[in-house]
Order: structure tokens, then sequence, then C-alpha cells
């Protein structure tokens, strides 16, 4: 038998094709590992939570979040939430976005004025409505002098739900409009103008070209926009939170109740799933209505 061949030294274009295979990687580790420890362990810490007792696997956590009547209505509120506060939302952007499209008079300053509750916390937008809704708030203090009542409405009053969902309502359409907006006016930026501009020539109305160019070259921003809305509408808590404590239950105030108040981690973490659950599948949806025809697979 003949001796075996000797393995060949890598070549000098090999040598140098190494490193350059390595070096992304070597880059994205750090933020690869940033993320697990941030991201990762915490989510599996949470699903083992919700699905380990002291004998092991179970689902002791999971029926007494569905036995507890709170948790349902939480869900129904922050369904209504999101029904209510999202068409708003989007209606007000938009408009917003086509009226600064127009470039009116003092159009910056507007913009910057509709984009200042993006640098307010949720607390604190919270709170800032709190004085407005409160009994002796300036709400009712209008009111009052006004003559529309003889006294004040009690807005945040749990035997007035409707008022009390109102009020949370209008502090989420005012702290979240404006991130709705600054998304459609970038989106707006990128859209040749000369597509409006010709339709207009052939004689199609405002609204006409808003359904037939504007909004469907607006598609891929309306859905960033309508994902991140939905999600942040889903994990709605420190505004409600500051107006109505938990007289307007909310899923991720649930969470906060069971993990806090009532000292019970396993059935918080059962409720952050159905949290995380929702938002995912959501936006699984919204990805598969609004996706963008390949053409090369002839709009399919």
């Amino acid at each position: 038998m003949s001796a075996p061949a000797q393995a060949r030294p890598p070549t000098q274009s090999q040598q140098r094709r190494l490193p350059r295979l390595s070096l992304p990687y070597l880059l994205l580790l750090p933020s690869a590992v940033f993320m697990t420890l941030l991201f990762g362990w915490p989510m599996i810490s949470g699903v083992l939570q919700a699905f380990l007792g002291p004998d092991g696997l179970t689902l002791a956590s999971w029926r007494r979040m569905f036995a507890e009547p709170r948790f349902w209505e939480a869900v129904r509120n922050t369904a209504l939430l999101i029904v209510v506060v999202i068409p708003v939302q989007f209606a007000l952007a938009l408009s917003m976005a086509l009226a600064l499209r127009a470039r009116p008079r003092f159009g910056g300053f507007y913009f910057y004025i509709w984009a200042v509750p993006l640098a307010v916390s949720d607390l604190a937008a919270g709170l800032v409505w709190l004085a407005i809704f409160t009994d002796l708030g300036y709400l009712n203090s209008a009111l009052v002098g006004l003559g529309v009542v003889q006294q004040g409405v009690q807005w945040l009053s749990y035997l007035s739900p409707a008022t009390m969902f109102l009020a949370v309502a209008v502090a989420e359409i005012w702290r979240a409009t404006s991130l709705v907006l600054v998304i459609l006016v970038a989106g707006m930026q990128v859209i040749p103008t000369e597509y409006d501009e010709a339709a207009q020539v052939l004689g199609a109305t405002f609204w006409q070209r808003l359904r037939h160019v504007t909004l469907p070259l607006l598609k891929p921003s309306l859905q960033v926009a309508l994902i991140l809305r939905t999600i942040l509408a889903i994990q709605a808590f420190a505004a409600a939170q500051a107006l109505t404590g938990r007289n307007f239950p909310l899923l991720v105030g649930e969470t906060y109740e069971w993990f806090v108040n009532l000292q019970n981690p396993a059935v918080a973490s059962a409720v952050a799933l159905v949290v995380l659950g929702v938002s995912m599948f959501t936006s699984l949806v919204y990805l598969r209505t609004l996706r963008q025809p390949d053409p090369r697979r002839g709009g399919g």
C-alpha cells in the first residue's frame, strides 16, 4: 500500500477567504449574545414559569387565569380599545400627513407640534389626561364655567365604564397618533409626485387619487404602522393605569397585577404569553393581508 497523501497546505487565496468569511459572524456575535440574553432567556424563563409547578408540568396557572373574571374583562377592554382607537388614529394620521404633503404655510411647525406626544412617556401622558378628566380637573372646570353642567361629571368613576373607556381612548389617541403620522409622512416622501399629477391631469378626483394612487403606494408604510400600533395597543397599560387603576383592566395591567400585587409570577407569565401570542397572530395576519405581490409570480 502506498503511504497516505499528506494534507495540502491552504493556498494563499484560501487563507484570505477564511478570515473574510468569519469576519461578518464575528461582528454579529456581540449583538446575537446581547439579544439572546435580553430577550431569549427571559422568554424561555416565562414559558417555563407558566407551565411548571411544584410537581412538574402543570396547567394550574392557566386554569386559574381563565377562571378569573377580570381576565376576560381585560380581554374585552383590550379588544375594544384596538377596534376603536386604531381606526381613529389612522384616519387622523392620514389626514395630517395629506395636509403636510400639500406643503401648507408653517407646515414644519405643524409637524413638530403634532409629533410632540412622541417625546412624552405613557405614564406622563396618563397623568396629563388625569389632570383633565379628574373630578376637579380642567374639563369639569371648563364645563361648569361655561354653564354646560351644574356639577362636574365623574369621568373616571367605576360606575361609569363608558366614560372610563372614553378617557382611556382619548389618552391613547393623543399619545400614539404621532407615531403613525411619522411613519406615514416618511412613506409619502418616497412616493413620486408624478403619479398623483398624472391622475389629476386625467381628471381623477381627490378621493379617486387617494384610493387608487396614494394608498396602494403607501401600503408598506401602512403595514409597518398597523403592526406597530396594534402591538402597542395590545400592550397598553401605563396611561390606563394612571387614569383608572384596575377599574378598567387591560391585559398587560393584569400581568402587572398578578406579578406585583397578587405575588403569583406563574399566572402573570401565562397572561404575558397570551399577550405575546395575540401580538404574533395579529402581526402575521397583517403581513399576510397587506403583503406586496411578487411581480415575478404574476402578482400572486
